[in-house]
């Protein structure tokens, strides 16, 4: 049976023009993710004010530190199912399908609860101001009202992709990118419902998306389709998504715990210091999904042939994924910084906001692409079934780098250049030690994997 035009023949056929077909939608995706958020972004500075635009935009490193463990998960799903889709098991797959979107609800619930219970706690703990804690506080309980639509979006669109089809995911995007829009200039202009009209229309386009995508599985008449009534959690696929998902959860806690300290740093220099971080860190998003859709594409690929037992082509999509993210982040890093101020002035129209945008630009985008290495060499080394080894290197190599400059080189250089500066160095030292990893991965699993094939190519 062939593929369904939707779908990317992942393990037969020439390798970098479904590379980039695979990626491309998924970029496209993550661009529309980031519009949920920078629409938020731009709607609260241009309507509601500066102390709108820092409690919108500083909320975001407390969000990912409370979604991330159940977000790993998705890594876990999109692993599974593409060993499984590769290997032909299609038994295993359903079964890790009615599993993960089951995971998906029991997480958004529990996610509900977390964030209406520690949000408050947590913004006075990084060191909000007092002007901007209470929109702070009332933008994230709405927001998190959401949390079981995206958890279900989030599974759902990587089951799709584990199988190779990134085109609806995006398409579902689109419609949902643009109702946040409409709603937002809705909710804030026309009814004046401030940080309260931005969660809305957030939370909103949220449900669309994963309704949309819960139809789709529903749908499917392949591997992957979903049955509503048989939703359950099988155990043996619960503990496979934790044994892969969990380190990458736990990574992405660390991770933001990290950018939690950051950002209280930040804090620290007051509100306009605050709105222009946050104005070039939204610039700064469009060039890392950029650069995270060749760490997901690596995710897929690497997975769906490592479960057909094809090693020769892991080693070629490896290397050509490394290449497409280097050109990605040199040319994307090095275009906001040419075009850093009209860029920054759709956020905020005062100059002071702007020149702290764009300094943060300066140390972080430019060197994005050492940042994209990091990331596409997790994929591919998670794609051969290795979750704990690259997240233990990412914690010390990044996490533990950055809390440690925060702790040390900052306190003598009370600066954001100092600040910034940490990110870039902490990518080129945990990218490096990746590469050793996989080297080592390499040499331990390439003749077990010839020997378990047959040799199969």
């Amino acid at each position: 049976m062939q593929k369904r035009t939707h779908e990317v023949d992942m393990v037969n056929g020439p390798i970098f023009s479904k590379l980039v077909v695979f990626a491309i939608p998924v970029m496209l995706s993550g661009f529309l993710q980031l519009l949920f958020n920078a629409a938020d972004v731009i709607v609260v500075g241009r309507f509601a004010g500066d102390n709108a635009l820092a409690a919108v935009g500083s909320t975001s490193s407390l969000v990912n530190l409370l979604v991330n463990l159940f977000l790993g998960l998705s890594v876990g799903t999109n692993v599974l199912v593409a060993h499984f889709a590769g290997g032909g098991e299609k038994e295993q797959v359903e079964r890790t399908v009615h599993t993960a979107i089951m995971t998906a609800l029991v997480s958004g619930i529990i996610l509900i609860f977390v964030g209406l219970l520690f949000t408050r706690p947590m913004l006075v703990i990084m060191g909000s101001p007092k002007e901007v804690l209470p929109l702070s506080a009332i933008y994230l309980k709405i927001y998190f009202a959401g949390m079981p639509a995206m958890m279900v979006y989030n599974f759902g669109s990587a089951i799709l992709r584990a199988v190779g089809d990134t085109k609806r995911p995006m398409y579902y995007l689109i419609m949902a990118g643009v109702l946040n829009v409409c709603l937002n200039l809705f909710f804030v202009i026309v009814l004046g419902l401030n940080v309260k009209g931005v969660a809305l229309a957030t939370t909103i386009s949220q449900v669309l998306s994963a309704g949309l995508v819960v139809y789709t599985l529903v749908r499917e008449d392949g591997m992957c389709h979903l049955e509503l009534k048989k939703l359950r959690i099988y155990p043996d696929k619960l503990r496979q998504l934790i044994r892969i998902g969990l380190p990458a959860g736990m990574q992405g806690i660390v991770f933001s715990i990290s950018n939690v300290l950051i950002q209280s740093s930040i804090n620290s220099f007051g509100s306009v210091a605050m709105a222009g971080s946050t104005a070039a860190a939204s610039v700064e998003g469009f060039v890392y999904v950029s650069m995270n859709a060749m760490h997901q594409t690596a995710i897929s690929f690497i997975s769906q042939h490592y479960g057909a037992g094809k090693w020769d082509r892991i080693k070629v999509i490896a290397k050509e994924c490394i290449g497409m993210v280097t050109v990605i982040g040199l040319v994307m890093g090095i275009g906001v910084n040419i075009g850093a101020q009209q860029l920054l002035h759709f956020f905020s129209s005062k100059e002071s906001v702007v020149q702290y945008g764009a300094e943060r630009l300066l140390y972080i985008a430019a060197p994005y692409c050492m940042c994209g290495w990091m990331d596409t060499l997790v994929g591919v080394i998670r794609g051969l079934g290795y979750s704990v080894m690259p997240t233990i290197v990412s914690l010390i190599g990044a996490c533990g780098f950055r809390v440690l400059w925060i702790y040390t080189i900052f306190q003598f250089i009370h600066t954001l250049p100092c600040l910034y500066i940490s990110y870039p160095v902490s990518w080129l030292l945990t990218a490096s030690a990746h590469m050793i990893c996989l080297v080592l991965i390499v040499h331990k699993l390439h003749p077990q994997k010839a020997v378990e094939t047959g040799g199969k190519k």
